[in-house]
């Protein structure tokens, strides 16, 4: 018997008017015209993360509330769109993004990011913290799409480095949210070696903030280290924002 039709012997012949709720098969073929690659195990994973939290029937059954849908789709753009970690949309989600914010903006005319709607330029939020989930290779492959020589491929060139444990090697969330990335550039025939240019660049990045912040960051001081980490995620965020800025106009001049 599947979910909808046990679900349908559950429920009383005339449920009081109220807002639909969707069993998880239903939410998967929902969102799967704006995300072709979703599936049933991955939004069982959102839920295993406590990024969503679907009611249960008195027979276990799942049911998402369209409050509920609304939020797997604010994790699925912010993923898909700004390249997120689940720890990071988990703050995002905290600080009150909303399907709306995670919208695809229209692109800007004058080479300034999109805005959403409510005014000032939204910059993505960065986390620098230790911690989170680790992932198995198969764990990566399932979730990303990506194939598992592409996954060797770029620890092969350095831009990923997964810790092996055992027989199994596993790799964190910014790990696989570079798979990600990197599967949609495999497209258009970018390859490994063609991202050496990004990992140099991510280098002399991460050099400047540490001179600049190294003191702070190295205090035996507890309140003086966490105000450093918190102005390092900050300036973290500021220059991805400008990197953005210098992409987009240089490549204005490119398509000029």
């Amino acid at each position: 018997m599947t979910d909808d039709a046990a679900l349908a012997s559950e429920q009383p012949k005339d449920p009081p008017r109220q807002a639909k709720s969707l069993t998880i098969g239903a939410v998967c073929k929902g969102l799967q015209q704006e995300f072709p690659d979703i599936s049933i195990s991955k939004i069982r994973y959102l839920e295993d993360q406590k990024l969503v939290t679907p009611r249960r029937t008195p027979g276990g059954y799942r049911l998402y509330s369209p409050s509920d849908v609304a939020r797997l789709r604010t994790i699925l753009r912010l993923q898909r769109d700004e390249y997120m970690p689940l720890a990071v949309i988990r703050q995002e989600l905290a600080s009150g993004r909303t399907v709306e914010d995670a919208s695809t903006a229209p692109a800007a005319t004058d080479g300034a990011a999109p805005r959403p709607s409510g005014g000032s330029p939204r910059r993505m939020s960065v986390s620098v913290r230790p911690g989170g989930s680790t992932y198995s290779l198969e764990d990566v492959v399932e979730d990303t799409g990506a194939e598992a020589r592409l996954v060797q491929e770029l620890e092969d060139f350095g831009i990923i480095k997964g810790e092996l444990r055992g027989n199994t090697r596993y790799y964190d969330e910014t790990d696989r949210e570079i798979i990600r990335a990197v599967r949609e550039l495999a497209a258009y025939g970018v390859a490994g070696r063609n991202l050496r240019v990004f990992k140099s660049s991510a280098e002399r990045e991460a050099a400047l903030l540490n001179q600049i912040l190294a003191p702070a960051l190295r205090s035996r001081n507890p309140d003086r280290r966490r105000e450093a980490m918190d102005a390092l995620e900050n300036l973290a965020a500021v220059a991805s924002h400008l990197k953005h800025l210098l992409l987009i106009r240089d490549l204005r001049r490119i398509a000029g």
